[in-house]
């Protein structure tokens, strides 16, 4: 955003600022508009306000555009595993550790880099997010979909707003989760203790997971999550919310965990439909290698733990004779 954008309030915009002002301006995220409220970036009557402000009818407001990031967004020579392309999207498999768009202190190597330099992206989603509908966490691997042009972001932006694309991620969690599936429908928001997490929340956005157990060891569950919404951290928020928060997490997750280089959490499976053709396309990646030797590790744990037991009911029967 280049350009200071102002309104009056009339009736129909009376309610949360946030959720009104993603409405009328829907070129921007409801996401986008939180951080300008909180940055002091959105002036209510010419003074600052919250994100859950109420508009009342005769209310100005002003949108005033952030100071130019000091970032040169230059392509770079990275290698992409990329899954699937044509003229129009590229679906890639993005590896721990890589951060999806330049950021301050994150301002290159990142895969907008990678993907510059090897094709033309759309522009609709700012000068350093070219090409990004959709995001995933730094520490978490797997599947993006990414526009090629400004018709294709059009398009995957509208069914993820819709709810109609698929996205499911395989998460390996602390404890032995005992049901064998169950659904998380919690509102998250900015954590009120914490700016830099989200948490659950009175007033947060809607948000649900899906999750079904896939293999339990000693003291970790293996969960395939199945997004119905798409809010920032949701998995880790939701998991940790019912007591079983993501190995290997450092901001949600205990102290005490599994080594690695942050959480395990991989998008597996991705899903929409063909800007262009309308087609149904499903794509699937695996579990990257890190994470498969952690799962064997486990198993074979819990392969000592079951004969260490065996060994102590042999024991225990020995002493009755």
């Amino acid at each position: 955003m280049s350009e200071e954008l102002e309104l009056t309030i009339d009736g129909e915009m009376v309610g949360r600022i946030d959720k009104q002002l993603g409405h009328h301006f829907d070129q921007f995220s409801r996401s986008q508009i939180q951080h300008w409220i909180e940055d002091g970036h959105v002036l209510v009557n010419g003074k600052q306000v919250k994100p859950k402000y109420k508009l009342l009818v005769g209310d100005h407001v002003q949108i005033i555009p952030e100071e130019p990031q000091k970032i040169d967004l230059a392509p770079e020579d990275i290698p992409l595993d990329i899954v699937y392309e044509d003229d129009d999207v590229i679906v890639v498999n993005k590896p721990q550790g890589m951060v999806v768009h330049p950021a301050p202190g994150h301002p290159d190597h990142t895969l907008v880099n990678a993907l510059l330099y090897h094709s033309p992206l759309s522009t609709i989603n700012g000068e350093f997010r070219p090409g990004i509908v959709h995001r995933i966490d730094k520490d978490t691997s797997g599947l993006l979909m990414v526009a090629k042009n400004d018709m294709a972001h059009r398009s995957l932006t509208a069914q993820l707003k819709a709810k109609t694309n698929k996205r499911e991620y395989v998460a390996l969690v602390h404890g032995v989760i005992k049901e064998d599936k169950g659904t998380i429908d919690a509102p998250l928001g900015r954590s009120l203790k914490d700016r830099k997490k989200q948490a659950v929340v009175v007033d947060g956005r809607h948000a649900v997971t899906h999750f079904n157990v896939l293999e339990r060891f000693k003291n970790y569950t293996l969960v395939a999550c199945q997004l119905e919404t798409g809010r920032t951290h949701q998995i880790r928020v939701h998991m940790k919310y019912i007591g079983h928060p993501l190995a290997g997490d450092p901001l949600y997750g205990p102290r005490k965990t599994l080594a690695g280089n942050g959480q395990y959490l991989h998008a597996r499976l991705l899903g929409f439909k063909h800007p262009r053709t309308g087609k149904e396309m499903v794509f699937t990646a695996p579990l990257p290698a890190y994470f498969v030797k952690m799962l064997e590790h486990l198993r074979k744990k819990i392969i000592v733990f079951n004969l260490e037991n065996v060994h102590n009911n042999i024991d225990q029967l020995l002493t009755k004779f």
